[in-house]
């Protein structure tokens, strides 16, 4: 069966094709981390982090969009397995689109293999460096390894693009990234 769910997988792409760069969305991130500071309330900024999530998720082109969209409907019917061999897919064939990385990422995570997703996570940022979603998922996965000062700042750089992350709340008084007090 997984030779076949491969198989169908990778007749979703063209033969021969090659994945288009990823459209530069930096200006339009740009303008929605301006907004996401800019709002006002938790609704407010839980709409700006949608749009952000809109972006990340565009393919670079409509083979790519299948192949993830097919990944995403696994995870959500939590046939890991699945999602695992669609998301590997994508980055076979679009190794420069970073949410490949990411939601591959998210999987293994979800698999609690944190050194696998800490690595496509590490990949994720190197191709997009402002993706808020890879940074506060590479913040709980340095958490769950046991690494809670790179952790914490990683929540913090990620806090500051976007402060409406669901993930902030780890960062206050008792929470597992709250900053260390002073001791008397």
């Amino acid at each position: 069966m997984k030779i076949l769910t491969v198989l169908f997988s990778f007749l979703a792409i063209p033969l021969l094709a090659a994945c288009p760069e990823p459209v530069d969305y930096g200006p339009e991130l740009d303008s929605l981390f301006e907004e996401a500071r800019a709002a006002s309330n938790d609704m407010a900024g839980r709409e700006v982090s949608n749009k952000m999530w809109q972006v990340w998720l565009r393919a670079p082109d409509a083979a790519a969009q299948e192949v993830l969209d097919r990944g995403m409907r696994n995870r959500e019917v939590f046939d890991f397995v699945g999602a695992l061999d669609q998301f590997s897919t994508l980055i076979d064939y679009c190794p420069t689109y970073a949410e490949g990385f990411n939601q591959r990422a998210y999987i293994h995570f979800l698999r609690e293999n944190y050194e696998d997703a800490l690595i496509d996570l590490d990949r994720a940022l190197d191709l997009s460096p402002l993706h808020v979603a890879a940074q506060s998922g590479r913040a709980l996965t340095l958490m769950n390894l046991g690494r809670t000062n790179e952790a914490r700042e990683q929540l913090q750089s990620a806090l500051e693009l976007n402060p409406w992350l669901s993930e902030r709340f780890l960062l206050e008084q008792g929470g597992p990234l709250a900053p260390l007090g002073k001791d008397i």
